[in-house]
Order: C-alpha cells, then sequence, then structure tokens
C-alpha cells in the first residue's frame, strides 16, 4: 500500500530553526491540529516533545485528549472547556463567557482584523468584567494574522491593534496572563520576537510561505509520499489508458500501475496537465479513487516530496496538499 515517510532529521532541523526565531523551544508552541497537517498527530507530538517542545495547539478536545500526555500544555482551538490542568480552550464569542465551567483554562480570542471569529476590540471591557465576574481562568489572550505572508502593511495593523488589547488587559489588573499572536509566517518576519509563545504551524513541516524578498529561514520537507507497484503490463503504441483513455501511448512502452488516488486524498488534478512525480514520472491519462498509472516498472516510486512544489502545480497551497492525504495512509519516522 502506498506510505508515508517522516523525516525527522528534517523536523528537528526545522524545529531548532523556529527556536531560534522564537528565542527559545520554550517559547514554540506545535501546532498538530488536523492530524498534524496530515502528517500524523501521535507521531508529530512524540517527536516533537523528544526534541523538547513542552507546547501545542490543536483543534479539537478529542484531539487534545490523543497527545496531551506529550506536552505541558494543550491549547484547543475549536472545543467546549472543560477542567484540565493541560488544557485551556480559545474562546471566540462573547456569548460564549455565559457558560464557562468551574476549573477550566480560557484563552480569549481578539479579532483584530481577520473578522473570521474572536471577541470583537469593542467587545473587550465586556468580555474582562465577565470573566471577573465569573471568576474565569483567564490564561491568554491571543489574536490572527489574517496577511502576515504577503507584503503590506496589514499585519502591523493587526499588531497595533493586539498592542492596544494586551494594555487593556494589563490595566483591568489581568496577572499571569499569557500574549500570543504570531504564526510561522508572523515568527519568520519577526526580527524581535517578544511574545509569550508562537504558534507554528506550517514551518515545523518544512514550509516558509513568505515572498522572497523576506529573509529566508532555510526549512526542509518532513513528508514525503510512496506508492507501491500493484501491476505492470506492455502497452502498444496508439493504446489509451484508464477512465475516457485519456492517455495514448505515442509508441510501445511498458507502465505500471501504482496504489494512490484521490480516494487516498491525492489531488485528481487535469488529465490534460499531467502532475511530475517526484521522481520525473508523469501520471498517465486520469488520476483514478484508488491508483494512478506510470511509465515505470519500479516497485515503488516516490510520489511528492516537496508539497509546496506540487501544490504550484495544482494551483493550490501546501498546506492543502498533506492534509488532505487519508489518514489510513501508513506512516513511518524515518
Amino acid at each position: 500500500m502506498a506510505y508515508i515517510k517522516i523525516n525527522k532529521a528534517n523536523l528537528f532541523h526545522n524545529l531548532n530553526q523556529i527556536a531560534l526565531k522564537a528565542g527559545s523551544k520554550d517559547k514554540v508552541a506545535v501546532v498538530l491540529k488536523d492530524n498534524a497537517y496530515g502528517h500524523g498527530i501521535d507521531i508529530m507530538a512524540q517527536l516533537s516533545s523528544e526534541f523538547g517542545i513542552k507546547q501545542a495547539v490543536v483543534i479539537s478536545t478529542d484531539e487534545a485528549m490523543q497527545i496531551r500526555d506529550y506536552f505541558d500544555h494543550v491549547l484547543v482551538l475549536n472545543g467546549s472547556p472543560i477542567a484540565d490542568d493541560k488544557l485551556s480552550f480559545a474562546i471566540t464569542d462573547i456569548d460564549q463567557l455565559a457558560n464557562i465551567p468551574k476549573g477550566s483554562k480560557i484563552e480569549l480570542k481578539v479579532d483584530t482584523g481577520m473578522h473570521r471569529n474572536g471577541i470583537l476590540m469593542d467587545e473587550i471591557d465586556e468580555a474582562l468584567q465577565l470573566i471577573e465576574d465569573n471568576k474565569i481562568d483567564l490564561f491568554g489572550v491571543m489574536t490572527h494574522f489574517r496577511s502576515a505572508d504577503e507584503f503590506g502593511s496589514e499585519l502591523y495593523w493587526q499588531q497595533k491593534n493586539f498592542d492596544k488589547i494586551k494594555q487593556i488587559v494589563v490595566d483591568r489588573g489581568f496577572e499571569g496572563v499569557r500574549f500570543h499572536s504570531h504564526n510561522s509566517a508572523a515568527l519568520l518576519r519577526s526580527k524581535s520576537f517578544d511574545e509569550d509563545i508562537a504558534r507554528v504551524g506550517i514551518a515545523i513541516y518544512g514550509y516558509n510561505e513568505l515572498p522572497q524578498a523576506f529573509d529566508e529561514v532555510e526549512l526542509k520537507p518532513v513528508l514525503s509520499l510512496y506508492a507501491k507497484r500493484s501491476s505492470t503490463r506492455k502497452l502498444k503504441k496508439a493504446q489509451r489508458v484508464g477512465y475516457g483513455g485519456d492517455f495514448i501511448a505515442d509508441r510501445d512502452m511498458v507502465i505500471s500501475t501504482y496504489d494512490l488516488g484521490y480516494g487516498d486524498g491525492w489531488m485528481r488534478g487535469d488529465s490534460l496537465n499531467p502532475y511530475v512525480t517526484a521522481e520525473g514520472l508523469e501520471i498517465l491519462g486520469r488520476v483514478s479513487m484508488d491508483f494512478i498509472s506510470l511509465e515505470s516498472d519500479r516497485d515503488e516510486i516516490c510520489v511528492m516530496d516537496d508539497a509546496q512544489k506540487a501544490a504550484k502545480h495544482f494551483g493550490t497551497i501546501s498546506y492543502e496538499m498533506t492534509t488532505m492525504l487519508s489518514k489510513d495512509i501508513e506512516r513511518i519516522v524515518v
């Protein structure tokens, strides 16, 4: 069956680069949501912990429970708060503050300009009053940047807005609250990181999405995708391959079918603009649910070893290329 290799050395290289930007390992919170961007949440949690990372970020309570034993603290971005000494929960709407269970920790997410979710800036005083009145444990205050990986002034605009929020929280007398706003792009752009943690996702997996004009930090892809040969046949000139017969052989050739398809989370793409694998092999005809065809008789082939390059072919982003990969594909640490 198709399988994924997780390169431990590349992951540790990336984590070291990120720790240098953040100032220490203790300021790095690895984002492991959505099965660690397709890399495998348990594997990535275990390896991150082995490197010395103490904090993580996930999307759900279920994910948090999967990895809580690997870390000192886990932030849940979209879950109902529960009392757990290792977990905190992002609050993205002021109405949620009316039903916070006793003993649970919350992190107030403030909308400083992304306009997706979060407490509105003009609601901050009301939110803090509710937190005081209900004796809620305010563990952190956070925001999220919408354009940290693009040129322009929007990042600085949002940072200034978040600075105003920080000051309000401090002036209200809240102590021991952690503040965080930096994602991968914001941290990689930073010249002097000064917040309590950085929530680092795509960068730990080996991808820097910043324009080339920014200072480059060398990162190495952690994931590579392989497929194994299912069958081989001799194709005669003019014979056609796969659904619709989109590929027509221009000569006699040997082709093989490999066990990867859109059912595994691989992109179907356009057979008239075929994807070329990491080893330079062109996919012949349409991608099927479970198979691709290539001019090869190798026992296995590397389909992708750089999601950023693959994403450019399909007109998407590296995040999608890895996150779509099925949880059922075996992941092996090398």
